[in-house]
Order: C-alpha cells, then sequence, then structure tokens
C-alpha cells in the first residue's frame, strides 16, 4: 500500500464521503486528480498521511470497508 505525506497531497481538493455520519468516523477522497489512483485520508487528520489505492482496486475497497472488515 502507498501513502502520500502532507508535503505531496498539499494541493489536492479533498471532498468528505457522503456517507458520513456527521460525527468523527469519515474519510475524505481527492477523485479524479491523480492518474489511476484514488487517494484517501482520514478527515480529523487532515494533514496526516493519505492512502493510495488503485482506481482498479476501489470497488474492493469500499465493499471491505462495508463489510467491517477494514
Amino acid at each position: 500500500m502507498t501513502t502520500l505525506t502532507d508535503s505531496s497531497a498539499h494541493g489536492l481538493t479533498w471532498s468528505k464521503s457522503s456517507y458520513s455520519d456527521g460525527g468523527n468516523n469519515c474519510v475524505e477522497v481527492a477523485a479524479g486528480q491523480l492518474a489511476g489512483v484514488m487517494p484517501v485520508r482520514d478527515s480529523k487528520v487532515s494533514s496526516g498521511p493519505a492512502v493510495i489505492i488503485a482506481d482498479s482496486s476501489w470497488g474492493v475497497f469500499v465493499d471491505a470497508v462495508k463489510g467491517g472488515q477494514l
């Protein structure tokens, strides 16, 4: 798994998940900004690292989160 540091994620436009419960259990994505990958970060730690998920693996990642595996 690859990560971006704060400095390499600087300048990306982040969007909070539409499934956010309004609390602290939220993720943000920078969709469509880096070719072939989806940067994902914890919305509570915007200066922290972002996980980079290949576009081809995005659906698997989302299903794993929904299934409580992550």
